[in-house]
């Protein structure tokens, strides 16, 4: 399932003259998100196919459990020395990304998220005699906040410029990286995300129901990293006035560093016996046909893969329209978009 647009298949539509099945290295971030989920799935998605794919990170990726033919893991080893302050996790990516390519033969290397993976990308192609070709995906952050650091952006403007291909999952992140970093509109090519439909589907039978609703309340739900771009505390003042009109529950999937803040506020504002916590959560496509509603308050939302995921489940989604968001829920027909801040719509 994609968001209404134009869909680009395969690699091959980005890089000519590729062979028809490929060894192909993947960098992705391996915790809780969605650049991810996304790479996870496109990897085994194109192992199914018949390429062999090679992910390379500095741990096994969330979504990737169970053994799959033609998908190998590849570990960044970190060495910890007392002269260095911080693990240098670029450096060590950059050897990883070169001693896959030269040892299996890679015909391309896919990296989702710019930063660092652009970077040590670029690093290990000139540590190689014929480099292979290099996509780089922009999911969000990688070019909204963290890249735009005075300290990185000079550096992750050359390495998303250093690639072959550029993808990006949205218009509006295209629009943003245009601006932003002056790279070349004609260089973004906008594929976005996407679910399996197989998995991610309305069930007729959802057993976890009557767990977060013994009483049969209606049941919003949320999924993030807790990350403060989330704003998951300000969704909880949210609930609290959907509350006192409905009785409901608010079951938050994920955790990060705003956990805490949530759990606060929803003390402070007297609904926390309505307010499930639940955690880190590896098969969310269990939980989100629980919900009637899904809510995404994020105000910069690239992409909103957890939306479009509530949507493949039949869940109608909430949200600020604002960023990507737009692309995937449309006004009326699969949910609603208000303008940002508008806690009281």
């Amino acid at each position: 399932m994609r968001p209404r647009g134009r869909c680009v298949a395969g690699a091959r539509g980005l890089i000519h003259g590729l062979p028809d099945t490929m060894k192909i290295g993947i960098t992705c971030y391996p915790t809780y998100g969605g650049s991810g989920a996304v790479a996870t799935e496109l990897g085994l998605g194109l192992a199914a196919r018949g390429h062999e794919v090679h992910f390379i990170s500095y741990a096994q990726p969330f979504r990737l459990s169970g053994f799959h033919e033609r998908v190998y893991f590849h570990e960044v080893e970190l060495e910890r020395y007392p002269l260095f302050e911080t693990s240098h996790y670029t450096l060590a990516l950059a050897a990883a990304i070169h001693d896959t390519a030269a040892s299996e033969g890679l015909d391309i290397v896919h990296v989702h998220y710019a930063i660092p993976h652009a970077t040590s990308a670029w690093i290990a192609g000139e540590m190689l005699d014929d480099a292979p070709p290099l996509v780089t995906t922009l999911h969000g952050t990688d070019v909204t906040l963290v890249g735009l650091h005075p300290s990185f952006k000079a550096i992750t403007r050359f390495s998303i410029l250093r690639s072959q291909r550029i993808t990006a999952v949205s218009r509006f992140l295209k629009e943003v990286t245009v601006r932003d970093f002056e790279i070349p509109g004609e260089r973004i090519e906008v594929i976005p995300n996407f679910v399996d439909t197989g998995l991610f589907r309305p069930r007729e039978e959802v057993a976890h129901r009557r767990i977060f609703a013994p009483a049969g309340e209606k049941i919003l739900m949320h999924v993030s990293n807790f990350r403060p771009v989330k704003r998951v505390p300000e969704l909880i003042a949210v609930f609290a006035g959907i509350r006192k009109r409905v009785a409901a529950r608010l079951v938050l999937v994920g955790d990060g560093p705003d956990r805490p803040r949530a759990a606060a506020r929803a003390r402070e504002l007297g609904v926390h016996g309505d307010v499930v916590f639940l955690g880190k959560h590896a098969s969310v496509e269990e939980l989100l046909p629980c919900a009637d509603l899904f809510l995404m308050p994020s105000d910069s939302e690239s992409f909103g893969l957890a939306a479009l995921e509530a949507l493949s489940c039949g869940v109608p989604v909430v949200g600020y329209r604002a960023g990507g968001l737009p692309e995937v829920v449309t006004h009326g027909e699969n949910g609603l978009l208000v303008p940002v801040g508008a806690v009281e719509e």
